[in-house]
This record gives structure tokens, C-alpha cells and sequence, in this order.
């Protein structure tokens, strides 16, 4: 990974100049642990069934389905959020920072089941962004288009009714947006037609790389076992027969 010289910040304590050089290689292994585990997540095609098993049978974005089913995406998260009834903060974030190659998280919050989005937005992120996914814990508009157009989103429903195009105060709202931010910005999404997980940033690391080869490895010997050997499902996966089988 190639590192420019405004990587390097300088703190000046006690009278003495310190590099964070740890941090710099943390910063380092940390986005070297997710682009090898997006890559083999795409690579393999390891559902979110599988990804959410390795993080204990949890990380599902609770609410959220895909419009087109068949699609399949994996990539860092780009958190979004529109509020109180308005998608303001979502023109206006995706303005401030264009992204590409991103799987764009639109959070809604305090919108009323009102449609985050429609299609307008969605070809803009997805087409002329260059983003490989939506997902919105809001609803959708648009709907007879997004589906024509086949795009890949994952989203909480549908309505005719959106939000308003203005200004909003958010000064109530400061913490929450701040505290859900700090968890899905950075982190990876996994977008199947069993819905989304989200692999939080703390998991990105090549401990978690592992459980992803393990599992992969586990559903192959337990297939292998139903299929071939010809073994209940209570022997496979309860008992886990062939862990003393000499026959495999």
C-alpha cells in the first residue's frame, strides 16, 4: 500500500515531536484485512448466512430485503442518513464526498415510513457514481422503475410518498447520527436475497479472514457428508460424526 507523506501526523507532547508509526501500520493491516476478505467474500460468493455465522450469528440489518432478488454485493460502507422527513442530508453528503466502489448505507431516521429515495437518486449513486449497491433501512419509491432497471438495492419496503427536498434542524439528532455513523462507516456490507449483514470494523482483521476459510471449508465436509456418505443431519451437524470418521 503505497503511503504519501500526508499519512504521517506529528504530536507534539512534552516538548518532544512523536511519529504514530504504530498507527500508521495498524491503518495499514487493517485495509489490507478488508480488501482481502471483500475480495474473498465476492471471490466465492460466501452468503450472508455463512458471514453471519462467523460473527457468532449475528450482524443482519434488522428490516431490510432486497427489491431485485439474484443480486450479490460485497464492499466498504459509505454512511448516509436522511432525517426528519427530509433526503436533504443525502443530496448534499453525496455532493460533499463523491464515492465509487462503495456499498452506499442510507440510514432513515425520524422519516415516518416516508421513501428515502427513488429512482433518480439510485441511478445517479449506482450508475454514474459507480457504486456497487443500495442499502436503505428506509423505504423505496419509484418502485416500477428500480425494478425494471433491476438495480441492486436493499431497502425496508416501498411508498409512493418521499421525503421533502429542505433543510432540517439536526441539533437534537447530533449523537445518534454520530454513534450509528461510528459503526457502519468503514465497516463491510454483505448484500444477498437473504438480506444484509454488516461486518462490523472491529471483526476486520485476519482472525476473522480464518472463520471466513473455515466455514467454507465446514459446508463443503457437511454436504459432503448428506451427499456422498449419505448421513443425517442430526450426524453432521450436531453430532459432527466425521470428526472421528476415518472415512473421509
Amino acid at each position: 500500500m503505497q503511503c504519501r507523506q500526508d499519512c504521517f501526523y506529528w504530536r507534539y507532547r512534552k516538548g518532544e515531536t512523536q511519529i504514530s508509526i504504530n498507527k500508521l501500520q495498524e491503518a495499514g493491516k487493517e485495509m489490507e484485512s478488508k480488501e482481502k476478505i471483500i475480495e474473498y467474500i465476492t471471490k466465492n460468493r460466501v452468503s450472508t448466512t455463512e458471514v453471519a455465522d462467523c460473527l457468532g450469528k449475528t450482524g443482519v440489518v434488522e428490516n431490510v430485503f432486497p427489491l431485485n432478488r439474484g443480486h450479490f454485493a460485497v464492499g466498504e460502507v459509505q454512511y448516509l442518513y436522511a432525517i426528519q422527513d427530509s433526503n436533504w442530508t443525502v443530496h448534499e453528503d453525496l455532493d460533499a464526498e463523491p464515492v465509487s466502489g462503495k456499498v452506499i448505507f442510507i440510514d432513515a431516521i425520524d422519516v415516518h415510513n416516508r421513501a428515502v429515495i427513488g429512482d433518480l437518486v439510485s441511478k445517479y449513486i449506482l450508475l454514474y457514481m459507480g457504486n456497487k449497491a443500495v442499502v436503505c433501512t428506509g423505504r423505496m419509491r419509484d418502485a416500477h422503475c428500480l425494478i425494471k432497471e433491476n438495480y441492486p438495492i436493499w431497502c425496508n419496503g416501498v411508498s409512493p410518498v418521499g421525503c421533502f427536498n429542505q433543510p432540517v434542524d439536526k441539533s437534537g439528532f447530533h449523537e445518534i447520527i454520530e454513534e450509528r455513523k461510528g459503526f457502519f462507516q468503514g465497516s463491510i456490507a454483505v448484500c444477498d436475497d437473504s438480506g444484509v449483514v454488516i461486518i462490523p470494523k472491529d471483526f476486520v482483521t485476519e482472525d476473522f479472514y480464518g472463520k471466513l476459510l473455515q466455514i467454507e471449508l465446514q459446508e463443503d465436509i457437511w454436504y459432503d457428508c448428506i451427499d456422498r456418505k449419505k448421513w443425517s443431519t442430526y450426524r453432521t451437524v450436531c453430532l459432527k460424526d466425521y470428526l472421528q470418521s476415518d472415512e473421509m
